[in-house]
Parts: structure tokens; C-alpha cells; sequence
């Protein structure tokens, strides 16, 4: 095992993903359900328009809570500039990544297709067994 493996045995495609307009309220129980930190945005030819994090989930669920209304959908949430990996990137450059960014997924693509994501814990876990 190298530290300059690519990602590949890290990535994880089970993740959830979404679509811009996936209603926010749909996406939120599905961020939930899945225990997940975060889900790629797509489109409808799989390119990567985005990622929907729990911290962007917190506005409309609060707004939610007090209005008791959910409005919106993905598109109006998410974060659209994501910060990707490449399919070539290493362990170590996942590492970096997470380290440099307060990220707990990074979205792995190539070109412009999703591969799937590591999550911190999957990388940091790596680290220790080449340590």
C-alpha cells in the first residue's frame, strides 16, 4: 500500500446524489436518512453542478421550523464552486485537501463525471495504515 495510490479504493459511490431541482425538504430527509455529510448535484447529463452539505441544509430547516413551510429546492442551496479531486489524485493529496479545507467529502471526478467520494475518515484511516 502506497500513499501515492490513487483514490479508487477510497471512494465511496454509495453516496447520496441529487439533482438542482430535487425539493430542499427531499434532500434534507434523504441527507438524514443516509447519515450522509453531503451529496453531489447533477444534472441531467452527469456532469457535477454542485455539492449539498448538512451546513447548507441548516438555513431552510430552520426557516422551516419557524415558518413551518419548507421552500426552495437544491439549486437554491447548495454550493455551487466545488472543490474536486481528480480520479489521479493520491492519498496524500486527499490529505492535503482535507487539511487545507474544512471539507468532510470531496467529490472525485473524472473529467467531468462523478467517481464517487471519500469521506475525511476513510482518508485519515488510510494514513494510519501506512504510518
Amino acid at each position: 500500500m502506497s500513499p501515492h495510490e490513487t483514490l479508487h479504493a477510497l471512494v465511496r459511490t454509495d453516496m447520496p446524489v441529487l439533482s438542482p431541482d430535487t425539493p430542499i425538504r427531499r434532500a434534507v430527509a434523504t441527507l438524514v436518512k443516509e447519515h450522509a455529510s453531503g451529496a453531489v448535484v447533477i444534472d441531467d447529463s452527469g456532469a457535477s453542478q454542485g455539492i449539498l452539505t448538512q451546513k447548507d441544509c441548516f438555513r431552510p430547516s430552520l426557516n422551516a421550523s419557524y415558518y413551518q413551510e419548507w421552500k426552495g429546492t437544491v439549486a437554491d442551496y447548495m454550493t455551487p464552486d466545488v472543490i474536486t479531486l481528480s480520479a489521479s489524485s493520491d492519498v496524500i493529496a486527499a490529505a492535503k485537501g482535507f487539511l487545507n479545507h474544512s471539507h468532510r467529502v470531496f467529490p472525485v471526478l473524472d473529467g467531468e463525471q462523478l467517481i464517487g467520494m471519500p469521506r475525511r475518515c476513510d482518508v485519515l484511516g488510510r494514513l494510519v495504515e501506512l504510518g
